[in-house]
């Protein structure tokens, strides 16, 4: 099944992508958010998160989710 999935983003889009695709296929299949615990890096030695990528997130969701 997920192998026949054609995915498009390759950066914070790929999240909403491949779970609205996933939902597509199965409508009834429950997708679960599950926490990890880790030892995070700092902000110096971390990418640096900005709105801007936030914006190109709810824009795959948007586009992934509505067609």
């Amino acid at each position: 099944m997920l192998d026949q999935i054609k995915l498009v983003c390759n950066r914070f889009g790929f999240e909403p992508e491949i779970t609205a695709k996933i939902s597509k296929i199965r409508p009834r299949l429950r997708i679960y958010e599950v926490g990890v615990a880790y030892y995070g890096r700092s902000y110096e030695e971390g990418k640096k998160i900005t709105w801007k990528d936030g914006i190109k997130a709810i824009l795959a969701i948007v586009r992934f989710g509505l067609f």
